[in-house]
């Protein structure tokens, strides 16, 4: 083989393979695109408004009636809500504007307030036996009121953010805005264990504002129209509702109205739902399930 002929053998195979490196690049690109829409946030339901027609077939979705509209403050930037005895309570957030709050249904009268502090932004609310218990987003520090007189008893600490937090008779339960939900000792505050939410394409996030309801957890999903209802054992998704159109346009804030709080009254069997800034609390009933 001459000089010559060498170097156009050691060019054309240089070329080749450059080609077939850049082929591989191209073939991985394809392949980590392919994995994030399937296990990433398209298809994991972090996005329930693609759910109707492309995910969890075999998951029930849920529609509502409204059978009673209550009064709502509009300046309630809603964060946690909880029913016990005729009363809401409720947990409202944003920097210098964070409260704790005993609500007249039939009115929307506040009826008790404490204002957090300044550099705190309110989070979910639940109760446990004469307690209340609130949570905040990013201080990792959650309050313990007496129910009655809202005087602060304790404080807590947690590692994650804090969002929403519910009670299911012998657990807290706690969000952080993630799929996972966080199961802790109602006395110590301590995790005990924890799930992690799914459906059958995987992962299910921004899991937000939490309430017990008859065995399941209902979760709000933040910026979206839906609650997803967990099964407390498994984490697995077990039903969807679809909200929208529950608020009408007039009554719509031109900043935010998210969707964002479930109470249950478990003695008479009924379903409220509300929103950050929203001007009503709608008493609902869900509608037979459609495939």
């Amino acid at each position: 083989m001459t000089k010559q002929t060498m170097k156009l053998f050691l060019v054309i195979h240089t070329q080749r393979v450059f080609f077939l490196w850049l082929l591989l690049l191209g073939l991985a690109g394809i392949l980590l695109a392919i994995a994030v829409l399937t296990n990433g946030c398209a298809l994991t339901t972090d996005h329930p408004d693609s759910v109707d027609s492309t995910t969890s077939r075999d998951i029930p979705f849920y529609g509502y009636k409204i059978v009673n509209i209550h009064p709502h403050d509009r300046n309630a930037f809603t964060q946690g809500l909880t029913f016990e005895n005729g009363f809401l309570y409720e947990g409202t957030g944003l920097r210098g504007h964070s409260t704790l709050r005993r609500v007249e249904l039939e009115t929307g009268n506040i009826l008790k307030t404490r204002q957090l502090a300044e550099q705190l932004f309110g989070e979910g609310i639940t109760i446990y036996e004469n307690q209340i218990i609130q949570l905040t987003w990013q201080s990792n520090t959650g309050f313990v009121y007496d129910k009655e007189s809202f005087e602060l008893l304790q404080k807590f600490n947690y590692s994650t953010e804090g969002w929403g937090i519910t009670y299911d008779g012998k657990h807290l339960i706690m969000s952080d805005g993630t799929s996972t939900l966080y199961y802790l000792d109602p006395e110590t505050f301590s995790e005990i264990g924890r799930i992690t939410v799914s459906d059958d394409n995987g992962p299910v996030s921004r899991l937000n504002e939490l309430e017990y309801v008859q065995g399941e957890i209902y979760a709000n999903v933040w910026l979206t129209d839906y609650i997803v209802r967990i099964s407390p054992v498994t984490g697995h998704v077990i039903g969807w509702i679809n909200l929208k159109g529950i608020l009408s346009s007039e009554d719509r804030d031109e900043v935010i109205d998210a969707l964002n709080g479930i109470a249950y009254d478990a003695q008479n069997d009924r379903l409220f739902i509300t929103g950050k800034l929203w001007p009503k609390v709608f008493e609902i009933i869900l509608t037979p399930p459609h495939q």
